[in-house]
């Protein structure tokens, strides 16, 4: 063999390990090739000083048990089993159940950073879902145990924050924007977008589209209730404006403006299950709406998720889906 061509595959070969090596080296740490960040990668945020421990080491939590009126201390993954058990029905698809424990910590860690978590309990969670998540620690399965584990530490973060873990029941057709069905005041973080949903053909018809009807009384006092004027007797209900999943963001009764995510609430967010509206329609004293969807469309579609875990993504590919430009980092083992 002439020096030359010897050279030319001993250069070759070297070339060839190295991109093996760094083929490699993207996959370590990893599952399913979706890389997650160790704990010392730049992109982790700090575990708020309320609950850090040791470094790499979980952090106990004081959770306020509303059942019982009592503060009782947890471990962190125990206490999100509950959360994931509470929020998502525990014999869906492993991944998904998995997907909702990683949005459930990193909703944890958010709400402990921006203020102590509950402070008004003395306590860094509740489990009361109009204080914090659901909780259902009777609910929790081995399929709910195995779905923690496998994400266990696993957070969400955008450019090294905990990202506010917004998730709901069903988007419809596609998901929201944070001022759009939230109304949040902060404008929309960057990491929210409106994606399509996967669920419109898995998710059962009583949960998917829904009517509901509403006296024009009960419009003049929730919309009172909401901006704190009082509209007088409805003659007149339109919706004004639609955000870009084409949700109403903005109603009008008579002269007063109402914004359509707060009206939702005070007119009960299980009676009027969205501001996805089809179909409006006013016919003597009463106002009937038909919608689809269920919950305020922000982040994580739950009948998304599971029609993702139904095509093999795995969880880490679910969350991505839903939340834009960010990263998956593990905080302990």
């Amino acid at each position: 063999m002439p020096t030359h061509n010897k050279n030319y595959w001993i250069v070759g070969s070297v070339l060839l390990v190295i991109l093996f090596l760094v083929v490699v080296s993207r996959f370590v740490g990893s599952r399913d090739g979706q890389e997650i960040q160790p704990l010392q990668e730049q992109a982790s945020p700090e575990i708020p000083p309320e609950i850090k421990t040791e470094e790499n080491q979980e952090p106990v939590l004081q959770v306020y048990i509303s059942e019982e009126g009592s503060v009782r201390s947890m471990d962190f993954e125990e206490y999100i089993k509950g959360v994931v058990a509470g929020e998502m029905k525990p014999d869906w698809p492993e991944t998904a159940l998995a997907a909702q424990a990683i949005i459930a910590r990193s909703f944890t860690l958010q709400k402990i950073e921006e203020n102590g978590g509950v402070p008004q309990r003395n306590a860094h969670a509740s489990t009361d879902i109009e204080e914090f998540q659901a909780y259902d620690a009777e609910a929790i399965t081995e399929n709910v145990e195995k779905a923690v584990e496998m994400t266990r530490g696993e957070v969400v973060v955008h450019q090294g924050n905990f990202i506010r873990g917004w998730f709901h029941a069903f988007a419809g057709p596609q998901t929201a924007l944070a001022d759009e069905g939230l109304a949040f005041k902060g404008g929309n973080p960057p990491y929210i977008h409106v994606v399509r949903s996967p669920a419109t053909d898995i998710v059962p018809q009583e949960e998917k589209d829904w009517d509901e009807s509403f006296s024009l009384e009960q419009i003049r006092s929730a919309v009172q209730e909401v901006t704190g004027e009082d509209p007088g007797p409805i003659t007149e209900f339109e919706i004004v404006e639609k955000g870009p999943s084409g949700r109403v963001t903005l109603f009008r009764a008579n002269d007063t403006e109402v914004v359509a995510p707060d009206l939702r609430l005070a007119l009960g967010s299980t009676e009027m299950r969205s501001t996805f509206i089809n179909e409006m329609d006013i016919s003597g004293n009463e106002v009937t709406f038909s919608g689809t969807g269920f919950g305020h469309g922000v982040g994580m579609c739950q009948w998304g998720a599971r029609a993702h875990a139904d095509d093999g993504l795995s969880p880490e590919e679910i969350v991505r889906y839903y939340y834009k430009d960010v990263d998956i980092v593990k905080l302990w083992d």
